[in-house]
């Protein structure tokens, strides 16, 4: 093959290039943020010279470009414009790229590696304008090393690229399609046994295409080698062959080595290639998720979303996934992960008409078990994901199956078996479908989705000419254009009894994402629970006053949240570009919804009754105010610490603490069981510092391997009492954390604030518990996972960092502990031996990382939490939970207010209160069931209505069995079995 695979490089492939002419360059840098095309094109440009160099990072270079199509390459349609920006070998998406636009604004098409043609359809003189950006390479492949190229203030001011093309060239069609027919044979040769017929057969066929080529006259030649190639191009696939259902596809990171305002110009980038393509070929489908890409399109292209809306109608683009963004689904809270669906679906329905039925998430770092309940009650019925083949130690089992979640629900999922959502439909993955494909024999269907991704790009007219080719071709699974719909209802249907996945994906890989960039983080939780209040004292004031809702003020404030849980930007893994974003964006949600929240109070009150009032936005009465209402409070009275030799000792009543000079508990005794929760002779509270060098991804992984180089941080500084805590300083070269340990209500309370400045180290906090568990217990998204602490199996051993979100519990019979939080989603769970040889259990949580990749500043400077710990079971560590994310908040006097809602039984949940998105005034209460137990409640309203009904997550009426019945026109009985989430809408609320 050495001879044939010679004579295509340097032969047929410069070939295809039948004739060029040079064009007239001239350029004009923006010199800072992009500009839009009407202002772009009224500027002056200078002559520019091809080979300059062009383009510093994160600028614009906008080149007019001009020149003639002889008349006769114009009418075979052969004629280009083909542009080298100065590509280097690496993938599209991740270096320069380029929008191509008419003198009146109109969008050609992009500009990319491996796509860099334009079409100059009209004979004569052309201008084009191409807006080319300086996009740097951030990404080295298996370095991880920092760069400074991820910050326009490091990122300095050399040129970039060097224009090395830029012509007008008459592409020979025969000579391309002869390259598009080796291209095809050669893969399979790869591919197919060494000593097979088949093999033998193509090579011999493309031996005998350079004999009867003409090496000097490849252009007079080429249809002559077609014809020698033609007939092993028609060999026909076996009968048994998969089926490849191939759809389009461009997976576009909102954010990662590039800012938020990049991709808004990815997305127009890559939606013009992909209309220029089906303009072409008929058959061709491209599916796209992601509704705030369809809406940064809509804002600013409006004239090419304008051309996608006419695709969506015409079925060439399938608007998929239904979420606002392809989300992260381990850190957003459960009523987050609902709004990513309302917000997404609601957008495809009231722009496109489209209400898609498949959740689309194929890059996302692990799925929680809570999503095939999310995505039933938001409409969906299938799930496509690739990204558990990239576990480091256990293949998933399945490729299609169902996935049942932490309620019964279930949902059908496939896993391309391509193992890649950028496939190009070669012949390498094609065969890695054929042999990954876990239900060979039951099932012959699977997904393909090709096209360039990540940085966007999608599909290119050789990935289509190679489907075409394999349509039905020997060596290789037939491959069929399809959309993603018709894939999944084919899919289904030739599975009888698909095999059953219970509970979440975990992801044995990118487990440190769930430390990574903590400030962005703690964003997330804050502006989740800040989006509960708003929602639930705007409801209220407009239910009890007539006060308006701020429909459009919450909706632009979810939209932030929302895109700031994109999977990159909220597990960590961006440049510093991202986070920079990220933080200053929380800032104006936080800003933006503590003025709702005020506002919403300040309508609740005007009473006369001056005394002092509380607002509680959690689901629990706490210190005599009811749950969702205001009133006055009661204070609870932390104990007072004092000095008993060398231990500072804490007693409420409930728990007896011991603090030593370390600044570690010694002793935690439940007075009430009689009972010492710490191990003999094992210190608690204890923080512990690892090396953190991951053996590559150092942002996404924290690998098992470094805790055997653990320290214990236990010779602080000073160990004090300060007022009602038990005060403890470290300090560590430029870093100082200060720990602050109270007892109140029970609860040993740690308040951390920590100013990090240390590099690749993560930091933990360790509580060894005498507990005798082979299991613990972690909060997800409405309700809680099981999880073994044994590692009696390569998938427990994996399981080494797992996500809970504001609490876990560890138990045993009749005894457990809860440890809540209020921002951390890291958790580390193992069970062992006290050094009395008796069993324990270790709960650790995990606080804080440096990684230098890809920002080389990740998490630097101050952080705080807060942590705490009681003895508890599950209903205990729900409610702490809820204490600590939703923490009482002064309320003006006169606001005492009554609950819109009340509910009876406290493993029922209320998750969000807000009118409906229909602006109908119509009250929506989403509740679910927390305790993991059939539980019955009856909801008792503050306000009278017409009628009260089930719905799904976008607020339309359903049949549910949870609802047993409404006894006035103030209740309404549920039975929900557990986990079992429920939306209810009261219809024409009146106070």
């Amino acid at each position: 093959m050495l001879r044939v695979r010679r004579f295509t490089k340097f032969r047929i492939r410069p070939a295809v290039c039948r004739e060029s002419r040079p064009t007239r360059i001239a350029a004009w840098t923006v010199g800072g943020e992009p500009v839009p095309f009407a202002l772009a094109v009224t500027q002056h440009y200078q002559p520019f010279e091809l080979g300059g160099r062009w383009g510093r990072p994160w600028d614009t270079t906008w080149f007019e470009v001009s020149g003639d199509v002889p008349a006769d390459w114009a009418a075979d349609a052969s004629a280009e414009l083909v542009v080298d920006l100065g590509f280097t070998g690496d993938q599209p998406g991740f270096q320069a790229e380029a929008m191509v636009y008419r003198p009146d604004g109109e969008i050609v098409k992009a500009i990319e590696p491996y796509n860099s043609w334009v079409p100059l359809t009209e004979p004569g003189p052309f201008r084009l304008l191409i807006e080319a950006a300086a996009n740097p390479i951030v990404q080295v492949p298996y370095e991880y090393e920092p760069t400074a190229m991820g910050d326009k203030a490091t990122a300095g001011n050399e040129p970039l690229y060097r224009l090395t093309g830029l012509s007008v060239v008459r592409r020979d069609r025969t000579v391309w399609e002869l390259l598009q027919d080796v291209v095809t044979l050669d893969g399979l040769v790869d591919v197919l046994p060494a000593q097979g017929s088949r093999r033998a057969e193509i090579v011999h066929a493309l031996e005998r295409m350079v004999d009867v080529m003409d090496p000097e006259d490849v252009a007079g030649t080429a249809a002559r080698g077609r014809e020698v190639l033609a007939p092993v191009l028609a060999g026909r696939a076996a009968d048994s062959s998969l089926i490849v259902s191939a759809v389009g596809h461009a997976h576009i990171d909102c954010a990662w080595l590039w800012p938020t305002r990049e991709t808004v110009r990815k997305v127009a980038r890559t939606f013009a290639n992909v209309l220029d393509l089906s303009e072409r070929h008929p058959d061709f489908v491209f599916a796209a998720s992601s509704a705030q890409q369809y809406a940064w399109l809509k804002e600013t292209q409006p004239r090419l979303f304008e051309r996608v809306r006419k695709a969506v109608g015409d079925g060439v683009i399938r608007p998929v996934g239904g979420m606002w963004v392809e989300s992260d689904t381990n850190m957003p809270g459960g009523e987050a992960l609902a709004r990513q669906f309302v917000l997404g679906k609601r957008f495809f329905i009231e722009e496109f008409g489209v209400d898609s039925e498949e959740v689309w998430l194929p890059d996302s770092f692990g799925y929680t078990a809570a999503m095939p309940q999310i995505a039933r009650s938001a409409g969906a019925r299938y799930f496509l994901t690739q990204k558990p083949s990239w576990n480091e130690t256990n293949p998933m089992p399945h490729s299609s199956f169902q996935w049942e979640g932490i309620d019964g629900s279930r949902v059908f999922t496939h896993f391309p078996p391509a193992e890649t959502y950028n496939s190009d439909l070669g012949a390498q993955d094609l065969a890695r479908t054929e042999r990954t494909f876990r239900q060979k024999g039951a099932a012959r269907n699977v997904l393909g989705l090709y096209g360039w991704g990540d940085g966007g790009g999608g599909p290119t007219r050789e990935m289509l000419a190679a489907a075409e080719r394999k349509r039905d071709l020997d060596g290789s699974p037939r491959v069929r254009m399809a959309d993603p719909d018709s894939f999944f209802r084919a899919a289904e249907a030739e599975l009888e009894s698909p095999p059953v996945w219970v509970g979440e994906m975990y992801l044995e890989l990118h487990r440190g994402t769930l430390i990574s960039q903590q400030q962005g983080k703690r964003g997330n939780r804050h502006s989740e629970a800040l989006l509960r209040e708003a929602e639930l004292w705007a409801a209220t004031a407009a239910v009890r006053s007539g006060t308006p809702y701020p429909y459009d003020e919450l909706r632009r404030v979810w939209e932030t949240v929302l895109l700031l849980q994109f999977h990159d930007i909220l597990p960590g893994t961006s440049i510093s570009w991202v986070h920079q974003d990220a933080e200053r964006d929380y800032g104006r949600v936080t800003a933006e919804l503590e003025g709702l929240i005020t506002s919403s109070l300040d309508a609740l009150g005007g009473g006369t009754d001056d005394t002092p009032v509380v607002a509680n936005a959690g689901p629990y009465a706490r210190h005599g105010v009811p749950a969702m209402g205001v009133g006055p409070v009661t204070a609870p009275v932390p104990a007072t610490p004092c000095r008993d030799g060398d231990r500072i000792v804490l007693d409420d009543g409930s728990l007896h603490v011991e603090v030593d000079r370390r600044g570690t508990l010694v002793s935690v005794l439940d007075l009430a069981a009689d009972r010492e929760l710490l191990p003999h002779g094992v210190a608690g509270g204890v923080l512990q510092l690892f090396r953190d060098t991951p053996r590559e991804w150092d942002a996404w992984d924290i690998n098992d391997e470094d805790k055997r180089s653990g320290q214990d941080l236990v010779e602080p500084v000073s160990v004090d009492i300060v007022g009602e805590s038990v005060v403890v300083r470290h300090e560590r070269g430029d870093t100082a954390i200060t720990v602050s340990i109270r007892l109140v209500e029970g609860r040993v309370e740690y308040g951390f604030d920590i100013d990090w400045h240390e590099s690749q180290k993560l930091l933990k906090l360790a509580f060894p518990l005498d507990v005798r568990a082979d299991r613990a217990t972690s909060e997800i998204q409405f309700g809680h996972l099981h999880r073994p602490i044994h590692q009696n199996t390569s998938w427990d051993a994996a399981r080494f960092e797992t996500v809970a979100h504001r609490w876990i519990h560890v138990g045993e019979p009749g005894y457990g502990v809860a440890i809540a939080n209020d921002v951390v989603y890291g958790h580390d769970i193992r069970g062992g031996q006290a050094p009395d040889g008796r069993p324990m259990t270790t709960a650790r949580l995990s606080l804080l990382r440096a990684p230098r990749y890809p920002d080389p500043n990740a998490d630097q400077g101050r952080h705080t939490f807060t942590v705490s710990l009681r003895p508890a079971g599950i209903p205990g560590a729900v409610a702490d939970g809820y204490t600590l994310h939703l923490p009482l908040r002064a309320a003006p006097s006169g606001a005492a207010t009554r609950p819109l809602i009340e509910v009876s039984d406290p493993a029922v949940v209320v998750e969000s209160v807000k009118l409906a998105e229909d602006r109908s005034g119509d009250l929506v209460v989403r509740l679910y069931e927390a305790h993991g137990n059939r539980s019955r409640a009856s909801v008792r309203t503050g306000f009278s209505w017409s009628e009260a009904v089930t719905t799904d997550l976008l607020e339309r009426t359903v049949e549910s069995e949870a609802v047993r019945g409404t006894t006035t026109d103030t209740e309404v009985l549920l039975e929900l079995r557990p986990f079992e989430l429920v939306t209810l809408r009261f219809r024409d609320p009146v106070a």
